[in-house]
């Protein structure tokens, strides 16, 4: 049995992704690195907007290959059976769209009319390797929407949508359905679906050893024994730090 085969049956759970929001990609990435998977950060894809809540949520795939130009006019879309709408129409509430593009944004993943469906149908955002047409527009919605750079607006048909909800790569990253995105200022985490449990444990811990951490050096302490927290001393000094503020 394939690995990926068994990621269908987890659910994340709404307090995974309330505790996954209050972490950081880099905290993820240190979690996942310890385990041993030291390639689960998309690369080259940012936020069209910064500072929004941190995005979480299952993958939902849909994979773009090199449009064949006899069974790719732009005629394409009318048909009511093609994979880019049915994607949009099939996504489920609370899951992001994650979009292989083959790292190429001169033909748009999407625009401003699919990504405000996919809003109004409750997903938790969209990640592309590609682009968007109308990225202004997509910037003004309520989702987070990640991307390599704007798409050229008329470039629609040098990309060919091709399967749906199906292992993919973005950004040279694999991503299987059900994996869980988490997504910040600084970009996209993958994590494999039987660890997301283990992961989020990890980094809720961690993120309240480096705040402490913070307030110390913040105060002048050097980080020799600290971080890593190497000293004896350090480790009781975090343990009355969270019995102090009830952590």
């Amino acid at each position: 049995m394939h690995e990926a085969d068994d990621h269908s049956a987890h659910n994340m759970t709404d307090s995974i992704r309330n505790q996954l929001k209050t972490v950081s990609t880099a905290t993820i990435a240190t979690c996942l690195f310890k385990l041993g998977l030291k390639n689960q950060f998309i690369q080259g894809v940012q936020p069209l907007v910064a500072g929004r809540p941190t995005m979480v949520g299952e993958a939902f795939t849909l994979r773009y290959i090199p449009a064949r130009k006899d069974l790719n006019p732009i005629s394409v879309f009318q048909d009511p059976a093609h994979p880019q709408r049915v994607a949009v129409e099939t996504c489920p509430p609370g899951a992001v769209m994650v979009i292989d593009s083959r790292k190429d944004p001169r033909a748009a993943s999407a625009g401003s009319i699919l990504v405000s469906r996919l809003m109004v149908r409750g997903a938790a955002g969209i990640v592309t390797d590609g682009g968007f047409r109308d990225s202004a527009e997509i910037a003004q919605l309520d989702i987070p929407a990640y991307h390599n750079r704007p798409s050229a607006p008329t470039n629609l048909t040098l990309h060919q949508a091709i399967d749906i909800n199906v292992p993919i790569g973005c950004g040279d990253v694999a991503v299987f359905p059900k994996d869980v995105i988490v997504g910040d200022d600084d970009g996209i985490m993958v994590i494999p679906a039987h660890l997301v449990e283990e992961v989020t444990e990890e980094a809720v811990r961690m993120t309240l050893f480096e705040e402490f951490v913070i307030g110390k050096v913040l105060k002048g302490h050097g980080i020799i024994g600290l971080y890593p927290p190497t000293s004896e001393e350090v480790r009781q000094e975090f343990d009355e730090w969270k019995r102090a503020n009830k952590r």
